[in-house]
């Protein structure tokens, strides 16, 4: 029972520090950036020696695509609490909802998270090629909303699905990043709300 207690406590400790040093990079990268923010000042600032994110993460991109992996994990569970069992348009319309509402919930994560991404589209990384993956799976995904939407009659015939979620996707990155280089610039919610109704009003008239 002693052993079983105590490594689930350390279980515990461990999971406690990755939590607390994830905490302080997505504090330092929303402030320095990822080049100026080091695993040292991440494991100190965490409140642990300087060596222990080297030695957790293994190095920077270690720690980045850890970062990344949770916050897919984060965007899946929201987005699949917002759709539910919706197909087609109102899997759409709820896709929408579900990018407007992270802007409040996880903003910090968020901007930390699309820092890193366009850093990294200056060299080949892991990050990238995951990033790029990812991109994939989006455009299939709103492609196939317009497809139900269509196989349902909810949705115009004449609508090019797959160069539609290509420009979906185009409009939602293009609004983040604009959202990252200045966040007071952009009312989400007005443009969330505008955006949803004349996507709408554009495939279903």
């Amino acid at each position: 029972m002693r052993e079983a207690a105590s490594i689930s406590t350390q279980a515990e400790r461990s999971a406690l520090s990755d939590q607390k040093m994830f905490e302080v990079a997505i504090e330092l990268v929303n402030e320095r950036g990822t080049a100026k923010t080091t695993l040292k000042d991440i494991g100190e600032q965490a409140g642990y020696s300087r060596g222990l994110a080297s030695y957790r993460f293994g190095s920077k991109d270690g720690l980045w695509m850890e970062l990344f992996a949770r916050f897919d994990d984060l965007w899946k569970e929201h987005i699949s609490s917002h759709l539910s069992d919706k197909r087609g348009l109102a899997a759409l319309t709820a896709a929408m909802e579900a990018q407007r509402d992270i802007f409040s919930r996880e903003s910090g994560y968020l901007r930390a998270m699309y820092i890193l991404w366009y850093e990294s589209l200056g060299r080949e990384s892991d990050i990238r090629a995951s990033l790029a993956r990812h991109h994939v799976i989006y455009r299939r995904d709103v492609q196939q909303w317009v497809e139900e939407g269509q196989a349902a009659g909810d949705i115009k015939a004449d609508v090019d699905a797959a160069h539609f979620a290509t420009g979906y996707c185009s409009m939602m990155f293009g609004t983040i990043y604009q959202w990252v280089v200045a966040p007071d610039a952009i009312d989400i919610d007005a443009f969330f709300a505008r955006f949803a109704e004349t996507t709408v009003r554009t495939i279903t008239d």
